[in-house]
């Protein structure tokens, strides 16, 4: 659960996504130098890996009243990083209308990307979680329809 855990630990992450669904927010991520969705370590005082997941993308992105899409996560992720592997809970995250950026001591730069763009920028991980809050998006907007 706890970083100090070096063979491997959970993590939780939200790809934060503009309100009409269209861009979703990635960080340059400062020591990886990759564009991911914001995410990191559990702290003592994150209840739930959810709340983990809200608490980097907010601290991460500089969004304040972010809400994660309802029914869970969207994927789970496996990854080896510098510190250990990350055994990734990953959710998406609805930035509210008018919603502004700012960079964290995490990242070197924030881009808003479309939703078809992810891969030309992306690993894939991240296009994986980008394709699943794309269909948890469609699904929220047609709840009685099969996606």
């Amino acid at each position: 659960m706890w970083k100090a855990c070096s063979a491997g630990h959970l993590t939780a992450s939200a790809l934060v996504v503009e309100p009409d669904g269209g861009r979703v927010l990635l960080t340059l991520h400062r020591k990886l130098r990759m564009w991911l969705q914001m995410g990191g370590h559990c702290e003592p005082e994150d209840a739930t890996l959810a709340d983990a997941a809200l608490r980097e993308a907010t601290e991460e992105s500089g969004i304040t009243g972010l809400t994660l899409l309802p029914g869970g996560p969207l994927r789970l992720d496996r990854h080896h990083t510098p510190c250990a592997w990350h055994l990734d809970v990953q959710y998406a995250a609805l930035a509210p209308a008018g919603a502004v950026e700012s960079i964290s001591d995490e990242s070197l730069e924030l881009r808003w990307v479309g939703l078809d763009e992810v891969a030309e920028v992306a690993d894939e991980s991240v296009v994986r979680l980008a394709r699943q809050t794309a269909a948890a998006l469609r699904s929220a907007q047609h709840p009685n329809s099969h996606v």
